[in-house]
């Protein structure tokens, strides 16, 4: 199955993707601060520019998009089109995870992986957040 947009047309609408101030990301800090939670939010001088970091905690929240992160779930499913491009690109990105993740534990942060599929239902958001909030206060395996 071919793509319905044009290639000029799918082009334009892939570089208005942007990695900072997604909807998802909003949510999670306004759940942290309203629990009393303080942040910084896309920390340049950290591996992988982390989306939360919660310096008192010493810990760090990355919000994965579910395809852009190759997760293993309905929405992390790779187009039909240009498959080997897709394959790349998203094994490249699940590496990438991997070493700033490993890098930043090595500088002794936390890391923490929310998946945007976890977000978008609204039950499992509330026991992911309320998981969250415990994991972080008590300095527990997230």
């Amino acid at each position: 199955m071919s793509d319905i947009y044009s290639k000029s047309k799918r082009s334009k609408i892939m570089s208005l993707i942007s990695g900072k101030e997604t909807k998802l990301e909003i949510l999670v800090r306004k759940f942290l601060f309203a629990n009393g939670f303080r942040f910084r939010k896309n920390v340049k001088n950290l591996p992988g520019k982390p989306d939360i970091v919660l310096p008192m905690y010493k810990t760090i929240i990355f919000i994965h998009g579910c395809f852009w992160h190759g997760h293993t779930c309905k929405r992390g499913t790779l187009p039909n089109t240009n498959i080997e491009f897709w394959k790349t690109k998203i094994n490249k990105n699940i590496k990438r995870d991997k070493r700033n993740t490993i890098e930043l534990e090595k500088q002794g942060w936390r890391v923490i992986a929310i998946w945007q599929c976890e977000i978008n239902n609204i039950e499992l958001r509330n026991k992911i957040f309320s998981n969250l909030a415990v994991a972080i206060k008590t300095k527990i395996q997230y």
